[in-house]
């Protein structure tokens, strides 16, 4: 296992009500120095959810993607709010955006979206026996609940308009978690 690079300092370049961006000074232990920048995460991180309504069927929801400037077809997601354990977040942020709650939670694996300039991680849970409860949420408008058939999962994430990394990936890991029970 290498040693990891000594940081010699680190400054805050930009921050903004959603981002704030470090610059590290690092000394490798080769005696090479190079600066990285990286986008910091805020708060207690984020959860995404595979709410599965039953053995076939994936709840994901289209939405409106800023980064885009268009709508995009996704798995649901939110952040977790101070005290709140993953599966807590992802109970009532799934409440908030599908209009469900799920009688069980089995926490996957936290995963990463750009590890080399981005800190941000979020929890991928997968939500099953879900029973009908709506909270409100703090979307700018109703969020379209999309039922799909996560069987034929290569043609589901084929789609034209799924095209978010993370919500391919935690399909692909709930699926295979699903078979292996």
């Amino acid at each position: 296992m290498p040693t990891k690079p000594e940081i010699l300092k680190r400054n805050t370049v930009a921050k903004s009500r959603l981002f704030r961006a470090d610059e590290l000074h690092l000394k490798f232990s080769n005696g090479e120095q190079r600066i990285y920048e990286k986008l910091c995460s805020g708060g207690p991180g984020a959860v995404l959810m595979v709410p599965m309504l039953d053995d076939s069927t994936v709840l994901m929801v289209r939405e409106y993607a800023g980064g885009l400037e268009d709508y995009h077809l996704a798995l649901p997601k939110g952040a977790i709010d101070k005290g709140e354990t993953p599966e807590q977040a992802a109970n009532r942020e799934l409440k908030e955006e599908v209009g469900y709650g799920a009688g069980k939670i089995h926490w996957l694996k936290s995963i990463h979206l750009s590890p080399a300039y981005m800190e941000h991680k979020i929890n991928v849970l997968l939500m099953r026996d879900l029973y009908a409860e709506k909270l409100p949420g703090d979307e700018p408008e109703p969020i379209e609940v999309v039922p799909c058939n996560i069987d034929d999962l290569l043609a589901l994430v084929m789609r034209d308009e799924v095209i978010e990394g993370r919500t391919i990936a935690a399909l692909f890991m709930a699926k295979a978690w699903l078979e292996s029970q």
